[in-house]
């Protein structure tokens, strides 16, 4: 049962650093203009939500 508390808090860090990231990064872009900057925004605010949907759902994808 301490796993499933720990693995908890170790998606939601990953949530909170990936949407930060994702801002940074579009941030970046807003500055330089450069596409990649953009895309990788994108790709992760995109994995940052699905871990979301994930931490939401966990008891549907885990069993304990």
């Amino acid at each position: 049962m301490l796993l499933i508390v720990f693995h908890r808090i170790l998606i939601g860090t990953a949530i909170v650093f990936g949407v930060g990231f994702a801002i940074w990064e579009f941030l970046t872009y807003r500055q330089t203009g450069a596409v990649e900057n953009l895309l990788i925004a994108i790709g992760a605010a995109i994995i940052s939500g699905l871990f979301a949907y994930y931490l939401k759902n966990l008891k549907r994808f885990v069993s304990y």
